[in-house]
């Protein structure tokens, strides 16, 4: 009887590992293939055409407020160091000037900004500067659509402009004229 009660002895057990080789191949085609990648597109400028090697025509230099942005992202306003949050109020003061001020522009469309930058300026800097410009422009043109009965620019745009078909007149009261240049070399 002793031999009856002998132990048989048990395979392990295994796991099948074989198609796991394909499972994960499968997944890493489904993540290629579902995955999207973010790709900065940078910032949407029209940029004019090349210039017939022609002198630009003359500006008077109380019609044009100076922004120079150096290599380190310092900031200089007419030749003045300033920080960025004081460009907007600049700008607005500028732009809206009408010839009070013998320091600012003669007319909102006599008014240009120019900002000047190096190749080494700091992105973030520029975008900044320009963000501060573009919002300047923004809130000039929001207070004279109340002025019209609208809530903001946006909503006369939307009810004046292209409703009815008509012009931008807010536009060209309040042309945005932004220079965007490398310092000359001397700078």
């Amino acid at each position: 009887m002793a031999g009856l009660l002998k132990k048989k002895k048990r395979r392990e057990s295994e796991i099948p590992t074989a198609s796991m080789a394909d499972i994960a191949f499968l997944l890493l085609i489904f993540f290629l293939v579902t995955t999207t990648i973010n790709v900065d597109t940078g910032i949407g400028m029209v940029l004019p055409p090349p210039l017939d090697e022609q002198e630009p025509p003359p500006v008077r230099e109380r019609n044009m407020l100076k922004i120079l942005v150096n290599e380190v992202g310092q900031l200089l306003m007419e030749d003045q160091p300033a920080a960025v949050d004081q460009v907007r109020a600049e700008v607005k003061k500028h732009v809206t000037n009408n010839g009070v001020d013998p320091n600012y522009s003669e007319s909102p469309g006599q008014a240009i900004i120019s900002i000047k930058t190096s190749s080494q300026t700091p992105y973030r800097a520029y975008i900044d500067v320009l963000d501060e410009t573009w919002m300047a422009y923004r809130e000039i043109w929001d207070n004279e659509a109340r002025i019209l009965g609208q809530r903001d620019y946006a909503s006369y745009v939307a009810n004046v402009v292209e409703a009815q078909d008509a012009p931008n007149e807010i536009r060209e009261k309040y042309p945005a004229a932004i220079s965007i240049a490398e310092p000359d070399p001397q700078q």
